[in-house]
């Protein structure tokens, strides 16, 4: 029998050796467990439409939205601890075991939610331990991304990791896609009466059942590291991440722009055109559901585009247009009717926020050592992702309720010029041979 067909998951190997069958195997698997922790994330934001007046006292709806948004923004909070946590777990006993812990996190927070009393029912307890199910789930998920983009970008073929490593945000869209589309089909079923009374509770059950099928997928998982790497004396922890400075920094510098026009354009776009463009929130919601297929759709066409022009022109691309086309569209989206014209102004900013999720996680990968790899992926990205991207609503709608919305459209072009110098002095990545 061949050696390949006979490896295990537990047995330490060279990545190189991999079929090309078992590496498709291992981005299935790795991805499809990044999907159910994803849709476990956003559906939160995609039902805070209905369920934010169980958690809070009544009163303005924007501000019943506003403290909901502050508490996803509270959830990513925790996303650098678990980007550490995670990361010296990936870096120590395996990226495997990292993934399978983080998804189990993932289904615990879920299940809390479905079953949560209400305020009329326990008082100021429901908004506590609705933060409490949040921080857990933002733990869960800033392990999530560094382990799993590291674990994807390592199993990918070199020459094809741009295209391989964009199916990390294909599942993490598709978390989105799908958190919309069971929100969409609940409208068609339920009233907005049953939705607001109960309905919001089953998208968190259907999340917590999907993450006990991805632990199941996640244990046939191949590992990537080898026994002599992972008792490596660096091996996830932070002196040996600190021998990378230069990487964190620019990890840092790049994210901080990528993350928030990311989360301004899938997760905020719902609630603006409910709440200032003045579009039915049925309507919004199937514009983001096609905006977010197109997208998702454009992921490994720009990873795969990637492999040809280099990371570093990828993301010149993404920081020069992004700084160039926010604020008009923005503006635009303020004041539009047509849902049409809503979603290919849509359209276009996720086209050029493409050129940066498409490589996010692979080009950090590429930007550290294999014993350090993890933590230095998943905690700079979890830093500069709960500062800037997770506080992306929370800002937004605290400037609409200051009557200066506009500020926020400078606040995303401002970051994503900096994403735009950054990339001018970092060095390609994808030539710099720390990813073998």
């Amino acid at each position: 029998m061949d050696k390949k067909t006979h490896m295990t998951h537990d047995t330490p190997h060279d990545v190189a050796q991999l079929t090309s069958q078992q590496r498709i195997k291992a981005i299935i698997g790795a991805s499809s467990g990044n999907l159910v922790e994803w849709f476990d994330f956003y559906i939160y934001s995609f039902c805070a439409l209905y369920f934010s007046h169980a958690f809070f006292p009544s009163g303005n709806p924007t501000t019943q939205l506003l403290q909901t948004a502050g508490i996803f923004a509270a959830g990513f909070l925790m996303r650098p601890v678990g980007g550490w946590l995670f990361g010296r777990i990936a870096d120590k006993y395996g990226r495997r075991q990292s993934m399978m812990i983080s998804v189990l996190m993932m289904c615990g927070g879920s299940l809390m939610i479905a079953v949560m009393p209400t305020y009329d029912t326990i008082g100021a307890f429901a908004p506590f331990l609705l933060l409490v199910a949040r921080l857990f789930q933002g733990l869960s998920v800033g392990g999530e991304y560094g382990t799993s983009a590291t674990y994807m970008s390592e199993v990918s073929e070199s020459g094809k990791r741009g295209f391989f490593a964009s199916f990390q945000y294909v599942t993490l869209i598709g978390g989105q896609l799908l958190a919309l589309l069971v929100l969409v089909v609940l409208q068609q079923l339920l009233t907005l009466e049953e939705l607001r009374a109960w309905g919001w509770r089953i998208p968190f059950v259907f999340g917590a059942l999907a993450a006990l099928v991805s632990l199941n997928l996640r244990k046939s998982l191949t590992e990537t590291t080898t026994a002599s790497e992972r008792k490596d004396k660096d091996a996830g922890s932070l002196r040996g991440l600190l021998k990378h400075k230069r990487a964190f920094i620019t990890v840092l510098g790049f994210t901080a722009g990528g993350s928030l026009v990311f989360y301004t354009f899938t997760t905020y776009m719902q609630k603006y055109l409910v709440n200032t463009a003045g579009m039915d929130t049925k309507t919004a919601s199937a514009v983001m559901t096609c905006a977010l297929l197109v997208y998702m759709i454009l992921q490994p066409v720009f990873g795969a585009l990637s492999d040809r022009i280099g990371r570093r022109t990828s993301m010149l691309f993404f920081g020069g247009l992004a700084t160039l086309c926010v604020l008009p569209i923005m503006h635009a989206l303020k004041d539009i009717s047509s849902p049409y014209a809503a979603f290919g102004l849509i359209i276009i900013a996720l086209a050029i926020i493409s050129f940066y999720t498409s490589i996010s996680g692979l080009i950090k990968a590429e930007m550290f050592p294999v014993e350090v790899r993890a933590l230095g992926v998943g905690l700079s990205y979890a830093v500069a992702n709960a500062m800037f991207g997770g506080s992306a609503e929370y800002v937004a709608l605290q400037f609409k309720a200051w009557h200066v919305e506009e500020y926020f459209y400078w606040y995303v072009t401002i970051m994503c010029l900096i994403s735009f110098i950054v990339a001018i002095r970092m060095p390609d990545p994808s030539r710099s041979g720390l990813l073998k």
